[in-house]
C-alpha cells in the first residue's frame, strides 16, 4: 500500500466510496467539457476547406470562427439566471442537446450562413455548459480535492481539442467535403452527454437554496461520509441564509473584490492569445511557417498532446502547489515564449524547429496554469448565494474576450505582422503576472464557506 504523500489529506476507508461517487459524477458533468473542446478546436481544420467551399475572405473567415464564439457570450449570459432557477443538473442537459443540434446542423449547411447559425447554437451549449459545468463540480467536491477535480473538466477540455485534431488529421483525406465530417463527429459524444445527465444527482447547495433539505441529504449521503452530511447541511444552510443577491450588489463592497478578480482572470486567460494558436493553427503554421496543409494538420496534434499531458499534470499539481503560483508559473513562461516566438519568426523564419519548440513552451505553461486555473478560481471565488450569477458575469467576459481576440488576430497580423501580434500577447502576460502577483489569494484546501468568509 503506498503511503499518501505529506502534502495530501489522507483519505479514510468510509471516505471511499463518496469519492469513487463524486469522481464518477464529475466525469459525467466533464463530458460537456470534451465538447467545449472538440467545437471550438475543430474548426482548426476546416477552415481551411470551408475557405475553398464558401470562398470566404479573411474577414469572413475570421466570422466563420467566431460564430461559435458569440454564442458562447449568449450561452454564458444565460447559464448564470438558468442554473439558479432550474438547476445545474438540467441545464447541462439542455447543453447536451444543443450540441446535438449544433453538430448535426454544421454538418448540412449548403449555403454559409447556415454554417454560421449552427454554429452560433454550438456556441450557446458551449457558453452554459462552461459555466455550469465546473460551478456544478465545485459545489459537489470535497475541498481536499476540488482543484483537482475542477481540472478534470479542464482535462476534458484538452482531450477534445487533441480528438479534434487527431479526427481532423485523418478525416481530410476525405477531400474538399471532409469538414461537414469534423463536425457532424461531434454528435457522438453530445449524444453520450444527454445519457450521463440521466443519473447524475442534482447540486446539494442548489437543493438546500430551493428548500430540498430531504433530497440534498440523500446526495451528500452519495458523496460525503455519513458523519459529515449534517455538518454539510448546517454549513451549507448558514451560508444560504442571506437573501438572493442581485446583479448591481455584486459591485457592492462585500463582493467587489472577488467579481474584479475573477473578471481580470476571465480576461487574462485570454488576451494572452492562447486561442490564436487553437484556432488559427492550421493556418498560421501554413501560411507563415511555409508548412503543408498536412503538416499543419500533423503540427496541430504535437500541441494537443503537449496541451493533454501539461493539463494532466496541473490537475495533479493545483492542490498541491496552490492555484497561485500555478499562475504565476503560467504567466511568465508564456511570456518567454512568445518572446523566443516574436524574435525567432521575425529574424529566423526558417528554423521551424525553434519555432515549434516556443509554440509548444507556450502552450505547455498556459496548460500548467491559466487553463486549469482560471476555472478553479472562478468556480471558488464567490459564495453560494452569489456563486450563479458571478459566474455568469465572469464567464460572459471571458467569451467576449475570447471573441475579440479570435476576431481581430487576421487583421492584426495585417497591420502589425504575426512576430508583432505575439510580440504584444507576451506583454500582455507580463502585465498578467504583476496582477496574479498583486492581488490574487490562495484558496487550497478550503471550504467554499471558508472562502465566502474570508472576503469579509
Amino acid at each position: 500500500m503506498q503511503t499518501p504523500l505529506p502534502t495530501d489529506p489522507p483519505i479514510l476507508a468510509n471516505e471511499r466510496t463518496g469519492l469513487v461517487a463524486v469522481t464518477l459524477i464529475t466525469g459525467s458533468a466533464a463530458i460537456s467539457g470534451l465538447l467545449f473542446g472538440y467545437d471550438t478546436a475543430v474548426v482548426n481544420g476546416a477552415l481551411v476547406f470551408l475557405r475553398a467551399q464558401f470562398n470566404l475572405t479573411a474577414f469572413q473567415t475570421e466570422l466563420a470562427a467566431t460564430s461559435l464564439l458569440w454564442g458562447c457570450v449568449l450561452g454564458a449570459a444565460m447559464a448564470g439566471y438558468l442554473c439558479d432557477r432550474y438547476g445545474r443538473r438540467r441545464v447541462l442537459l439542455l447543453s447536451g442537446v444543443l450540441f446535438v443540434a449544433s453538430a448535426i446542423g454544421a454538418a448540412l449547411p449548403t449555403a454559409a450562413w447556415q454554417f454560421l447559425l449552427a454554429r452560433l447554437v454550438g456556441g450557446v451549449a458551449i457558453g452554459c455548459a462552461s459555466l455550469v459545468a465546473p460551478l456544478y463540480i465545485a459545489e459537489i467536491s470535497p475541498a481536499a480535492i476540488r482543484g483537482r477535480l475542477i481540472s478534470v473538466y479542464q482535462l476534458a477540455i484538452v482531450i477534445g481539442i487533441l480528438v479534434a485534431y487527431v479526427s481532423n488529421y485523418y478525416v481530410a483525406r476525405l477531400g474538399q467535403s471532409s469538414w461537414r465530417w469534423m463536425f457532424g463527429l461531434g454528435a457522438i459524444p453530445a449524444f453520450f452527454l444527454c445519457l450521463a445527465l440521466f443519473w447524475i444527482p442534482e447540486s446539494p447547495r442548489w437543493l438546500v437554496q430551493r428548500g430540498q433539505i430531504k433530497t440534498a441529504r440523500e446526495v451528500l449521503l452519495r458523496i460525503a461520509p455519513a458523519g459529515s452530511v449534517e455538518s454539510s447541511l448546517a454549513e451549507i444552510t448558514a451560508s444560504l441564509q442571506q437573501e438572493s443577491i442581485t446583479y448591481r450588489e455584486l459591485l457592492g463592497a462585500a463582493l467587489r473584490r472577488p467579481m474584479v478578480l475573477a473578471v481580470m482572470l476571465a480576461v487574462i486567460q485570454q488576451v494572452t492569445g492562447i486561442n490564436t494558436v487553437l484556432y488559427y493553427g492550421s493556418i498560421l503554421f501554413q501560411e507563415h511557417a511555409r508548412q503543408s496543409a498536412n503538416s499543419a494538420l500533423a503540427l496541430n496534434i504535437l500541441i494537443g498532446l503537449v496541451n493533454l499531458v501539461c493539463t494532466v499534470a496541473a490537475l495533479l499539481w493545483i492542490d498541491r502547489f496552490g492555484r497561485r503560483p500555478l499562475l504565476q508559473v503560467a504567466t511568465g513562461g508564456m511570456a518567454i515564449s512568445l518572446l523566443a516566438f516574436s524574435f525567432t519568426l521575425r529574424w529566423h523564419p526558417e528554423m521551424i524547429a525553434l519555432l515549434m519548440a516556443a509554440v509548444l513552451a507556450y502552450v505547455a505553461c498556459f496548460a500548467v496554469g491559466l487553463g486549469p486555473g482560471v476555472w478553479v478560481c472562478i468556480a471558488e471565488l464567490f459564495p453560494n448565494r452569489a456563486r450563479g450569477r458571478a459566474m455568469s458575469v465572469a464567464t460572459v467576459v471571458l467569451w467576449v474576450a475570447v471573441s475579440i481576440v479570435t476576431a481581430t488576430f487576421l487583421s492584426l497580423i495585417t497591420w502589425l505582422t504575426v512576430a508583432g501580434v505575439f510580440f504584444f500577447y507576451a506583454v500582455l502576460c507580463v502585465l498578467s503576472f504583476v496582477y496574479i502577483r498583486l492581488y490574487l489569494p490562495e484558496t487550497k484546501q478550503k471550504t467554499l464557506e471558508e472562502i465566502e468568509k474570508s472576503w469579509r
